[in-house]
């Protein structure tokens, strides 16, 4: 969430820095409300000062033996009055919150600008493609081959967009989660955490998944509603609401493994064939809380550790940087770690990882102590995938097949795998 007193002074810049995402903040509408909130301000705090000073006068007049009515009369009179005033202004400030919970991060001065994902631009591209020498299977064709992917057992028990895995797809799904659980955690420094897929709505609207993307999320009724998680940011970022943490425990560092869960509302009649965007999927995630003068180091620390996984898996990938409207909703700042998939003959999103700024800790009030001041002050966050692991598993099969079909197991994999270097073809 934006910081409110930011807004008020520097309205017109906001509104401009927005507007490089293509985001139209309504200026008339906001002013409107913000005189009247002032006004109420004003009258509610003249209306307090007269209530207070009345009490004080009636107080006085009891100890005397003076008639009190008509000071009596009139505290009633203001009593009611400074009711009527709260209630309009608290009505006003909860409709500037719900304004501000619904506008977007302000774009950091580096993000380029652009409008859609044709402006994004390319930083690096790292690794080479394989000279398979053949054409290329996608990744089903290959799942079929080794009998690992049945999307038509998922469909018929939970619908379309799911997969279930078999056999050594499914071995080797689970190799490359325990792999990157592995990485991260013995040579990045971060502490693995479990947490659990199901979420408050206040965890959801603490990363900024709502209430903007309400549509977009599996909600659970029962006794409390809860939400599927879209991703472990939301569990692992919330670690820190509500808390305020010391400074020599910056940053804190963690990675989770878990399923994430995605209605991917709007997305129908795209990347309907496969595993590249279903409603089920796992990622092994990072997450980075900082100092505010400390997170953008942070921030690019942690691309470099999502990009590890790939280098260590040697798999050709680019790292670009999304334009202003291209952002997510929350961020200010993002890279796109994008594999090459050479049956699509494309890069295609691995990773993305991304700078909030403090705008994700005010929704969560997470603070730290700032030795120089005694003073609490904001936290910055920071995540990424460190990686999407199905996607993963996707890059794997398309970029070690053989002619034949079989999969060369990535040598970082294999003893994972108890030493198996090939995945035979299932005849």
């Amino acid at each position: 969430m934006l910081d409110p007193n930011f807004l008020r002074q520097n309205t017109e810049a906001v509104a401009s820095n927005l507007a490089r995402r293509g985001h139209h903040f309504d200026l008339e509408s906001y002013a409107a409300i913000e005189k009247q909130r002032k006004q109420l301000q004003v009258e509610t705090e003249s209306l307090q000062s007269r209530r207070n000073t009345l009490a004080k006068a009636i107080g006085q007049g009891k100890s005397q033996g003076d008639n009190v009515d008509d000071l009596l009369a009139e505290s009633a009179e203001v009593g009611e009055s400074l009711k009527q005033k709260s209630a309009a202004l608290e009505g006003l400030q909860s409709e500037l919150e719900a304004l501000l919970l619904n506008t977007p991060n302000l774009v950091a001065d580096a993000v380029p600008d652009g409008l859609e994902e044709a402006d994004n631009v390319v930083i690096r591209e790292v690794g080479e493609r394989p000279g398979l020498g053949f054409e290329a299977r996608d990744h089903v064709e290959l799942g079929a081959m080794h009998a690992g992917m049945d999307f038509e057992a998922a469909a018929r028990m939970s619908g379309a967009r799911f997969v279930v895995l078999r056999g050594s797809m499914a071995r080797l799904h689970r190799a490359l989660a325990q792999f990157m659980l592995d990485t991260h955690v013995n040579q990045h420094g971060y502490e693995e955490a479990n947490v659990p897929f199901m979420v408050l709505p206040q965890a959801m609207q603490g990363t900024g998944q709502l209430p903007k993307f309400a549509d977009e999320a599996f909600e659970i009724q029962g006794e409390h509603a809860r939400f599927l998680i879209p991703t472990a940011e939301v569990p692992l970022t919330n670690l820190v609401a509500d808390q305020i943490i010391d400074a020599g425990e910056l940053p804190l560092k963690w990675v989770a493994h878990t399923p994430c869960f995605r209605s991917e509302a709007g997305a129908y009649g795209k990347d309907t064939r496969g595993m590249i965007r279903q409603h089920q999927f796992e990622k092994v995630e990072l997450v980075q809380i900082a100092r505010p003068d400390q997170s953008q180091e942070a921030f690019e620390q942690l691309t470099s550790h999502a990009e590890a996984i790939l280098q260590a898996l040697k798999l050709p990938y680019r790292v670009v940087a999304l334009c202003a409207g291209d952002l997510g909703f929350s961020a200010q700042q993002t890279y796109d770690l994008e594999v090459w998939l050479p049956s699509q003959k494309t890069h295609r999103e691995i990773s993305s990882c991304s700078h909030f700024g403090d705008f994700q800790a005010r929704r969560m009030k997470a603070r730290w102590r700032n030795p120089e001041t005694n003073k609490p002050e904001l936290l910055h966050t920071i995540n990424g995938s460190g990686l999407a692991v199905g996607r993963t598993l996707v890059a794997v099969l398309e970029n070690y097949q053989q002619r034949d079909g079989s999969i060369v197991v990535p040598e970082v994999l294999q003893a994972y795998l108890g030493g198996q270097t090939v995945l035979s073809v299932n005849v």
